[in-house]
């Protein structure tokens, strides 16, 4: 099993949450439906990372999986 998470893209995904809802972020990058977990960590010693809104808007995931701030983007992105 692999903890080395594959980079989905090199920039954050912006996605409008809603207050008090719970998102799983996807750690490990395999995940089709990206930001979000769809399973594939399966594979791997990765699991994902719950998040709940604290208040409705935009919030920026990070994409590259480097973040120093999961799962939230931290520009992590521009170093790779």
């Amino acid at each position: 099993m692999s903890d080395t998470p594959i980079v989905a893209q090199k920039g954050p995904y912006p996605v409008e949450v809603e207050e008090g809802k719970t998102y799983f972020w996807c750690r490990c990058g395999r995940s089709a439906r990206q930001p979000f977990c769809d399973g594939s960590h399966k594979v791997t010693d990765l699991t994902p990372l719950k998040y709940t809104a604290d208040k409705t808007g935009k919030v920026f995931f990070c994409g590259c999986k480097s973040t120093a701030k999961p799962p939230l983007c931290d520009g992590s992105h521009n170093r790779l």
